[in-house]
C-alpha cells in the first residue's frame, strides 16, 4: 500500500513545503499554510505513446479557430464576457454570499437552454430547491437539466452523458475528488476540480461556468492559481441590502477587462440597468456644498457619478481622509496640490469622499471632480447647477487631457447637463448643441467656472 505524506499549502499562492510555517515565503500571507495529506506518484513508466503526442507545427501553419460565441440573453453579462458565452471557455464567477449569482446563471441557463442542452450541478442545494428557486423567477427550459451532486467524477460522467453543451458547477468549493483525501474547499481538491473542469471545456468544446466563494478580503477563496487556469474571472460586486449589482471582469481572455455590467435584483431575478448613469445620478434638484458630478469610462461605456466630499474641523491632532469607491492615496495628493496651489487650508481639516451609489472609480479623470467637491465643501459652495467636471490634475496644478472626451460630452448632453468643464486640449474640435463646454488649464481657473 502506498504510504501517505504530508505537507503544507499556502491557501493563497498555492506555495508547498514539508514543515508549517507562520508566513509563506511564496506571497507572505500569514496563517495561509494548511495541511494537505497526499500519496506519492504512481510506479511505472512515465513516457507517452507517440499517437498521443502533438506534434509542434509553425505558427504561420496554424489553423485559426474563430470562436463561437452564444448570446447569454442578458446584454449587460455579454458585454463583460467580450460579446457572449465563447465554446469550450471556462469562466470562474465569484461573490459574496446572497449576492445573486446562483439567480443570475440559473437566468442565462433557460435562455440558454432554449438553443442548446445546459446541465447545472449545484452541490450546495437539492434539485428540488433549485426547481422552487426556478419557479419564481419563471425558469422553464426544456434542455435545462438539473444534478444535486459532490463528486467531480459523477459531474463529469452526467456531462458527457447528457452531451451538455454548458456546464455550470455551483460551487467549486463544495465539489470533490474521491483520489484525493483532503476535505472538500481545500487548497487541493479545489486546484484539483478546476483544472479537471478547465480540461472538460477544452477537450470537448463545452463552456464551464465555475462558481466560487469569496473571502472576507473580497477574493475568490482558493489559491491564486485557479484565476490563472480559467479563461475569465468575473466578481459580482455591490451590498446585498441593496438592489443594484455590478458585475466585473478582472480577467478575460476573450474580451475587455474594463467593461462592467450593471444589475437590479427584483423578486423574478436580475433585471438589467441599460442606463447606468441615472442609476448613480441622485435627485438633481437644488445645488448641494460638496457635490459634483464626472463622467467615467467604463470600457467603452461612459457613466455620470456623483461625488460627494465632506470637510470640517478635526477634533484631533491629526486629521483624518476617508475614502468609499476612491483611492485614498489619491484624495490625499489632491489636497496637497490644493494647499500648494491655491491655499486652501486644509491641514486642520477632516476630508472624506464617497461615490454615490457604490461604484469604485480609478480612472484619473475624476481628479478635478474631487478636487472641486472638496473645495465647495470646504467653502460651503455649492457648483452651478448643471455642472460636469472631468479632468486629471498634475502635481503642478494643471489640468492634463483625458480620452474619449467626444462619448462623455454626449453622454453629459442625453442626460439633460447645460456646462461641462474640461482640460482645454480635450475641448478642441469638440461641439454639442446646447450645452456650454469651458475648457481650462489649470485647477484655478477650472474653481472659476465652477462656482
Amino acid at each position: 500500500m502506498a504510504k501517505k505524506t504530508t505537507s503544507f499549502v499556502c491557501g493563497e499562492c498555492g506555495y508547498e513545503s514539508g514543515k508549517w510555517m507562520g508566513k509563506c515565503p511564496g506571497c507572505g500571507s500569514w496563517n495561509t499554510m494548511v495541511e494537505e495529506i497526499q500519496l506519492p506518484a504512481r510506479q511505472g513508466s512515465a513516457s507517452v505513446p507517440d499517437v498521443l503526442l502533438e506534434k509542434p507545427q509553425r505558427i504561420g501553419e496554424i489553423r485559426p479557430d474563430n470562436a463561437t460565441r452564444s448570446s447569454t440573453g442578458l446584454t449587460e453579462l455579454d458585454r463583460v464576457l467580450g460579446g457572449g458565452l465563447v465554446r469550450g471557455s471556462a469562466v470562474l464567477l465569484g461573490g459574496d454570499p446572497g449576492i445573486g449569482k446562483s439567480t443570475l446563471l440559473l437566468q442565462v441557463c433557460d435562455e440558454l437552454s432554449k438553443s442548446m442542452r445546459v446541465l447545472y450541478a449545484s452541490g450546495e442545494e437539492s434539485a428540488a430547491q433549485i426547481r422552487l428557486r426556478a419557479q419564481r423567477l419563471g425558469v422553464t427550459g426544456k434542455a435545462l437539466f438539473v444534478v444535486a451532486e459532490n463528486d467531480l467524477d459523477v459531474i463529469l460522467a452526467q456531462a458527457e452523458a447528457t452531451k451538455c453543451a454548458v456546464l455550470v458547477v455551483d460551487s467549486v468549493q463544495t465539489v470533490y475528488r474521491q483520489e484525493v483525501t483532503s476535505a472538500p474547499g481545500s487548497v487541493t481538491q479545489v486546484r484539483e476540480a478546476t483544472t479537471a473542469l478547465t480540461r472538460l471545456a477544452k477537450q470537448n468544446g463545452i463552456s464551464v461556468i465555475i462558481v466560487g466563494h469569496v473571502t472576507k478580503e473580497g477574493a475568490i477563496a482558493g489559491p491564486r492559481v485557479l484565476e490563472h487556469l480559467v479563461d475569465t474571472v468575473l466578481y459580482f460586486e455591490g451590498d446585498r441590502y441593496e438592489s443594484f449589482r455590478i458585475l466585473r471582469a478582472v480577467k478575460n481572455r476573450f474580451g475587455s477587462t474594463n467593461e462592467i455590467g450593471v444589475f437590479e435584483m427584483q423578486e423574478r431575478g436580475m433585471k438589467e440597468v441599460p442606463d447606468p448613469s441615472a442609476l448613480f445620478l441622485s435627485d438633481r434638484g437644488t445645488p448641494l456644498p460638496g457635490c459634483a458630478v464626472v463622467c467615467v469610462m467604463e470600457g467603452s461605456r461612459p457613466v455620470l457619478v456623483e461625488l460627494q466630499a465632506l470637510v470640517c474641523q478635526t477634533a484631533f491632532g491629526t486629521p483624518r481622509r476617508m475614502t468609499a469607491g476612491l483611492d485614498h492615496n489619491r484624495m490625499a495628493l489632491l489636497i496637497a496640490v490644493l494647499e500648494k496651489k491655491l491655499g486652501l487650508r486644509m491641514g486642520d481639516q477632516d476630508a472624506y469622499i464617497n461615490i454615490v451609489g457604490g461604484l469604485k472609480v480609478d480612472e484619473r479623470a475624476a481628479d478635478l471632480a474631487v478636487a472641486v467637491a472638496l473645495a465647495a465643501s470646504l467653502r460651503n459652495a455649492p457648483v452651478r447647477k448643471g455642472t460636469v467636471v472631468l479632468g486629471e490634475i498634475g502635481l503642478t496644478g494643471e489640468v492634463r487631457a483625458v480620452s474619449n472626451a467626444e462619448k462623455r460630452v454626449a453622454e453629459c448632453a442625453k442626460m439633460g447637463f447645460e456646462r461641462v468643464i474640461l482640460p482645454r486640449s480635450s475641448r478642441k474640435g469638440l461641439s454639442a448643441a446646447g450645452m456650454e463646454l469651458i475648457g481650462v488649464d489649470t485647477v484655478a481657473e477650472a474653481f472659476e467656472a465652477a462656482f
